[in-house]
């Protein structure tokens, strides 16, 4: 297995390669002149030449691109000229923030899409199959910008149950003791219940929002293979043996239902740790998505280039992962 995981990293080598050239290529023929974002549109034109100089934009393309290359192997990711920090400083301070984010939604997801999956399975055409598919078509094919706007608009400007969609906790409360950096946990680790109470309240919108995508595809591929374990020999035979409907799905069938849908959770999770782009944006969250956008704004390139190479090599991990999670779980399987 060790052999196996050595040669899929080296494999991703060539494809990390091809983003960073596309992704360098791309930022470079976005509008806007990044010198004027710098100095301002008013600046003289020789103070403007000389930020292009300092900057390295007036080299050709390909210089440029092999300055960045030797910057990266140097483990440096760029310097984020509209937040005067390192690209590195300012993903490490807004990270944990689009962590929490994913694996509140991710969990959101999971238990519903996983216990509805199942049941839709299990008892097809009941009440329960038609809200798996009716979810599933709604978290498919509603935007995530609109669904965001429809839950602030319901749940902030019409019902007032929760507080205004800025930021991860209510301006007038102190950010809880800083242990990781999830307000959530570090509020339970420092016993803070009052942060605890308001990190929870701007955490849940954005949460459901972010999950709805993830929750219809899991729905989906959890209901699938359900229906194809449920087909299957050893389950008629655990059926034959006198076991109850539920210790026959729960015990024999859901270990087997899941295993072909951890591809599909774990790419979900990548997905949805590298691409919060727009939830962030709408709900004014502080992560690494809010802050990508604010680049794209200020024709920032570091932050960008940045962005797109972490997502790809937190894809290509999490893709490796799920595969040697399936060594684990399915023991038919060989690494060679």
């Amino acid at each position: 297995m060790l052999k196996y995981a050595l040669r899929r990293i080296a494999m991703m080598i060539p494809s990390i390669a091809g983003i960073v050239m596309i992704t360098f290529i791309l930022t470079r023929i976005l509008p806007g002149d990044p010198a004027l974002m710098i100095t301002g549109e008013q600046a003289l034109p020789e103070f403007v030449d000389k930020v292009r100089e300092e900057y390295g934009f007036n080299q050709p393309l390909y210089i440029q691109l092999w300055d960045y290359i030797k910057q990266l192997l140097r483990g440096d990711l760029g310097f984020a000229w509209h937040t005067g920090h390192s690209v590195a400083s300012d993903f490490v301070s807004r990270f944990p923030a689009t962590l929490e984010l994913t694996l509140a939604s991710m969990f959101v997801a999971l238990i519903v899409a996983i216990p509805l999956g199942i049941a839709a399975a299990s008892r097809q055409n009941s009440i329960f199959d038609h809200i798996a598919r009716v979810l599933s078509f709604i978290g498919s094919s509603v935007p995530i910008f609109w669904l965001g706007l429809l839950l602030i608009t319901l749940f902030y400007s019409k019902l007032g149950w929760l507080p205004a969609p800025m930021g991860r906790i209510s301006g007038g409360i102190n950010p809880p003791t800083h242990i990781t950096g999830l307000y959530v946990l570090d509020s339970l680790l420092s016993w803070d219940m009052i942060a605890l109470k308001s990190s929870l309240h701007h955490l849940i919108l954005p949460a459901i929002c972010l999950s709805m995508g993830t929750m219809a595809i899991v729905t989906k591929m959890v209901r699938a293979s359900m229906l194809e374990v449920i087909r299957q020999d050893f389950m008629r035979t655990a059926k034959a043996k006198g076991l109850s409907h539920g210790a026959v799905i729960y015990k024999h069938g859901l270990i087997n239902s899941l295993i072909p849908s951890l591809t599909v959770i774990g790419l979900q999770f990548g997905a949805l740790l590298g691409g919060a782009v727009i939830t962030e944006t709408i709900f004014v969250w502080p992560g690494i998505g809010n802050y990508v956008t604010e680049s794209i704004l200020s024709a920032d390139y570091a932050p960008i280039q940045a962005m797109t190479l972490i997502s790809a090599i937190l894809y290509g991990f999490i893709n490796l992962i799920v595969e040697l999670l399936y060594g684990v779980l399915d023991p038919r399987v060989r690494y060679e």
